[in-house]
């Protein structure tokens, strides 16, 4: 009875350490790409120079290249340890730095100020993810991950209902300086779990000789089969991203008010992605990944289905109400096994630079598919863009059949 319990607590403290982790990541960045848009226009500050916030998710875009880096030097949980710790403790001080200027009273003077150390923060935030993500493959094992990339996923979207839904309204309350103070010293605690954590341990030991160098990021795209997995990654959230991204424009035309749209997107909808993250996880461990994204490829295509029938009508507020939740809810459980499934198709001793390379793939079709969604919905409608994402979605459940279909084959 003793070695059941714990085992439980073990297991309650290694995914207590990474969802830790995951949502020191998310909370200061939700809240600076949030906040700080907020704040500008208030002060009048043209959208011209607004639309320079876009710079601060190039570090999120451009870690694939230096992550064989961090796969180069960490070779044991003390290296993982001391460049996650490191990586975040410099995360913490750039904030804290950032808190010193009076946002709200001299923007104009101190903007690129602050914008250059929030870049440099996320660069940091960015190198811990790289860690983090390597350190998570390399202490579990493969049945494990599902409920791991649980703790991913709430980690993101928690972050992301901490970050821009209450610390806006707390920043309203109590200023830039008191906020951002607080947001240095979150980070840090977030190491406490990490910390205390002795039980971590590799599940799987290196056999390859040589150290990860830069030319392993181009060698990952010359596997063997891996242009099957990277097909998935373009497809699997093209519906989804697709509706996200339009999803406010199409409120606002709905005549919901800003405050209104905030609330059923940036705290319902979020709320329901963070919630069904965790049994996605949990049915990810019991099915496998492999028919997990076949169905949640299906659930993500009844949900992009959705909006075609809403955009169709005025939906009541409850029926719109409804379609957010089952859209966010799709996501989060795609995000579960898209993780996952990412997990499962790295390299021995270059973990961070594939998974990295992978998710980079996954943010990169986000921006295309947004800006093409724009494209398409000034052209078609919301009607006839809903059609084409849908007609997307469809694609890629069709095409997560393709792969369970030939896996034996390979």
């Amino acid at each position: 009875m003793m070695s059941i319990t714990e085992n439980r607590t073990q297991k309650i403290a290694y995914l207590t350490t990474f969802f830790s982790l995951y949502i020191a990541q998310a909370v200061p960045m939700s809240f600076f790409t949030t906040a700080l848009q907020v704040v500008m226009r208030e002060q009048a500050i043209p959208l011209s120079i607004i639309g320079l916030l876009q710079i601060l998710k190039l570090p999120w875009i451009f870690k694939a290249f230096w992550s064989p880096a961090i796969d180069r030097y960490c070779q044991t949980i003390r290296h993982y340890k001391r460049m996650i710790i490191g990586a975040e403790l410099v995360y913490a001080l750039l904030i804290f730095m950032a808190s010193l200027f009076d946002l709200q009273k001299s923007l104009p003077t101190v903007f690129h100020i602050i914008l250059a150390l929030i870049f440099l923060a996320l660069c940091a935030s960015a190198t811990q993810d790289i860690a983090t993500d390597a350190l998570a493959i390399r202490t579990s094992q493969p049945q494990q991950r599902g409920l791991l990339n649980s703790m991913q996923s709430m980690g993101s979207f928690g972050g992301s209902l901490l970050g821009s839904g209450v610390l806006l309204m707390v920043l309203h309350n109590y200023g830039w300086k008191s906020v951002t103070m607080c947001l240095s010293l979150f980070v840090i605690f977030a190491l406490i779990p990490l910390f205390f954590n002795k039980k971590l341990t590799f599940q799987t030991t290196s056999s390859v000789q040589q150290r990860a160098t830069w030319t392993d990021f181009c060698r990952f795209f010359t596997q063997k089969g891996i242009s099957r997995q990277i097909i998935f990654l373009v497809l699997f959230y093209t519906g989804i991203i697709g509706i996200m991204s339009i999803l406010k424009p199409f409120m606002v035309d709905l005549h919901y008010s800003m405050k209104e749209i905030g609330f059923l997107c940036g705290i319902v909808g979020t709320g329901a992605a963070f919630i069904m993250a965790y049994p996605a996880g949990i049915w990810v461990r019991r099915y496998g990944y492999e028919r997990m994204r076949t169905a949640f490829a299906l659930v993500m295509f009844l949900a992009t289905l959705s909006f075609v029938f809403l955009s169709m009508q005025h939906p009541s507020t409850l029926l719109l109400t409804i379609a957010i939740m089952f859209l966010w809810g799709s996501y989060g459980m795609g995000s579960v096994v898209v993780y996952t499934s990412a997990m499962h198709h790295v390299r021995v001793g270059r973990e961070g630079t594939d998974f990295t390379i992978q998710t980079v793939i996954t943010h990169l079709m986000g921006i295309v598919i947004a800006a093409l969604s724009g494209i398409i919905a000034h052209y078609a409608g919301y009607t006839g863009l809903f059609v084409t994402l849908s007609v997307m979605a469809l694609a890629s459940f069709c095409y997560t059949l393709y792969m369970n279909a030939t896996k034996k084959e390979l």
